[in-house]
């Protein structure tokens, strides 16, 4: 179990790094944001809010186009929240600092973090496999973003090589380029897909599993339909 003891929010995380679960005490009279459909259990005196964030272009990502606020009314009271994936949970204090997340690792984050919508480019989004769109996260406060499989953090000094698919977020300032490991040859059978090669200083952090290669073992083992 992870607590908090400084700045922001007090906290607790609960098993990680396979099912990652998070308890979050909300000062009364603030207000938390959170991912739709996150929220597992809360106090009574906890209300909600639903907010559209994005607009049109967070539609287009295919996720929820929704993030609920939860405030503490009449006394501190806690919500307990649980990511849709089963896999790890990360906690960043943001210092009018930047962080740029996949479209489906936000999580949660103080009132006081602006979360929106960023387009990453038709070519970046197509040949990556992943979104068109990033999530941007940027101001001062709590961020809790969320993986399939555990998180690791890598510090980049220089450069950096990355499968797309392993990729949770990454720091601004640092530049990215998709391409592939080697030839032709080796993108369609080698097994291993498109990287992105990150240049600059900052971080990284990625997940130890692929949804897509789950995807793909789980599939010979589901039963046949029926004629």
């Amino acid at each position: 179990m992870e607590t908090q003891d400084k700045k922001g929010f007090d906290f607790k995380m609960d098993c990680k790094p396979d099912y990652g679960f998070v308890t979050i005490n909300i000062p009364s009279g603030q207000k938390l944001k959170v991912e739709a459909a996150a929220m597992a259990t809360m106090d009574t005196n906890i209300e909600m809010k639903t907010k559209l964030k994005g607009g049109f272009s967070r539609f287009l990502t295919g996720e929820s186009l929704f993030i609920n606020e939860f405030s503490a009314v009449n006394g501190n009271g806690d919500i307990q929240i649980a990511p849709a994936c089963p896999g790890d949970v990360e906690h960043i204090y943001l210092n009018n600092e930047t962080i740029y997340l996949q479209n489906t690792a936000f999580l949660a984050s103080a009132e006081t973090v602006n979360v929106e919508t960023k387009f990453q480019g038709l070519m970046r989004g197509f040949f990556s496999g992943e979104s068109f769109f990033l999530i941007k996260c940027s101001g001062q406060g709590d961020l809790w973003f969320n993986s399939y499989g555990g998180i690791i953090e890598i510090d980049v000094e220089d450069g950096y090589l990355v499968d797309t698919g392993h990729i949770v977020a990454f720091t601004e300032g640092l530049q990215y380029e998709i391409s592939r490991v080697g030839g032709y040859k080796s993108l369609f059978f080698s097994g291993e897909g498109l990287v992105c090669r990150f240049s600059g200083k900052g971080k990284v952090w990625i997940q130890t599993r692929k949804i897509g290669p789950f995807i793909s073992w789980v599939h010979p083992f589901r039963p046949a339909g029926k004629n």
